[in-house]
């Protein structure tokens, strides 16, 4: 089991309203968001990480989703390369603060995509979504430097879905919390799965961390299921950057 000792979040910037987004859930409220961004910091902190905040940056205005940005683990840091052409150049900044944590950094090239939310790690194998923010030519990079420290990678073609941890997140113990089209997913059979309930599938990107699971609240039901599971869970509010499309892994790199 994976136990994580550090992290890397990033502050929104003032500009966070002009972000992309689906959601239709209206503009964020920065002020807001800097509340929530900062409850969420101080619960990685309370799961035993030492979290280093970076300064927002105001070029980029969903550089606060800092978890598209590279793909990290105990033997290497790979910096990715988003597949949505505004946010290209949020990776830079974080390579550097990288190259001090990190020997050798790795990277995505051109034509390759690659943007972290779409890459789940369960154990020695990461599943990547091929989406329309990562590709195939992305995915194969990936799996070109993760195996030469002998990790697998699966690629999953994603249907409906903005990342793949959009719908399914995984929870150690080979449980996934999943929703939609991750519920019988063939390539995720061999993970035991606790299902968000109808009406909850925000919740699917719930964040596991060193034994205790962070959770958006206002969805009760896949909290009392991931309770039921056999694990702590830690509400937090996170609506500022749901209207974002962002989620609870997106907000930091857990290494």
């Amino acid at each position: 089991m994976i136990r994580f000792t550090r992290a890397l979040a990033r502050r929104p910037c003032r500009g966070m309203g002009r972000g992309l987004s689906t959601a239709g859930l209206g503009r964020p409220v920065y002020e807001k968001a800097l509340e929530q961004h900062a409850a969420y910091v101080g619960a990685l902190r309370s799961c035993g990480l030492a979290v280093t905040v970076l300064e927002a940056d105001e070029v980029h205005p969903d550089s606060v989703f800092v978890e598209d940005t590279a793909v990290l683990c105990e033997r290497a840091a790979v910096i990715a390369r988003p597949g949505a052409s505004s946010r290209r150049g949020e990776e830079r900044p974080l390579a550097k603060t990288l190259g001090g944590l990190y020997p050798h950094l790795d990277e995505i090239l051109a034509p390759g995509t690659l943007e972290g939310g779409d890459v789940m790690r369960a154990g020695d194998r990461f599943f990547v979504g091929i989406s329309a923010r990562t590709n195939e030519e992305g995915a194969r990079q990936l799996a070109a430097i993760l195996g030469r420290h002998g990790f697998q990678v699966v690629a999953v073609p994603l249907r409906a879905v903005l990342h793949l941890k959009t719908g399914v997140s995984y929870l150690e113990n080979n449980r996934l919390l999943a929703s939609g089209e991750f519920l019988c997913h063939p390539l995720l059979a061999s993970f035991g799965i606790i299902p968000v309930p109808d009406g909850e599938s925000y919740a699917a990107n719930s964040l596991w961390v060193n034994g205790r699971v962070l959770v958006p609240s206002g969805f009760p039901l896949t909290r009392e299921a991931i309770a039921k599971a056999g694990y702590e869970t830690i509400p937090l509010d996170v609506s500022e950057f749901r209207k974002l499309d962002g989620g609870l892994s997106c907000l930091s790199l857990r290494f």
